[in-house]
């Protein structure tokens, strides 16, 4: 009896990890959107971008002719923001497209047990952050929203 207890608890914490990974890696590659937005999961890199028979062929445009050069395709968008400096020609690109980026971020960074809170910020409002200031807010960065407006004005 002990022995199957403890071989049930074993499949169930390796069940339990197994879960969590998949569900942790897949939460957040998504590609959606509305009348005025597109949005997409900050877990995509740049090649499933591209390969995303979904995502507009003006967005991969871009990607393809301006944002490549200065950047892995492997780079995840999570990643790519949450280094992004206002001296990069990727911030101007993406402040023309009047980027916004959800975050999960302490709701009280000196005390972390208080939990999370989602906050919207503008292009402009993340790349002022040092990255010593996201990590200190515990920032994840969980969205990308473009708006569709700026990407059909937005000249190639």
């Amino acid at each position: 009896m002990a022995t199957t207890l403890k071989t049930l608890t074993a499949e169930r914490i390796i069940t339990d990890q197994m879960m969590n990974n998949i569900v942790n890696e897949n939460d957040f590659k998504y590609y959606m959107q509305d009348i005025e937005r597109y949005y997409f999961g900050a877990r995509y890199n740049y090649n499933e971008l591209l390969n995303n028979e979904m995502v507009p062929f003006k967005y991969k445009t871009i990607i393809s002719k301006y944002l490549k050069d200065d950047i892995d395709l492997d780079t995840t968008l999570e990643s790519h923001f949450y280094y992004l400096t206002d001296e990069s020609f990727d911030y101007r690109i993406f402040r023309q497209l009047k980027t916004r980026i959800r975050v999960s971020q302490y709701k009280d960074p000196s005390n972390i047990q208080k939990g999370f809170k989602e906050k919207v910020y503008t292009v402009d409002q993340l790349v002022k952050l040092s990255v010593e200031e996201k990590t200190q807010k515990g920032m994840i960065i969980r969205e990308v929203i473009i708006s569709k407006l700026a990407l059909f004005g937005f000249s190639i």
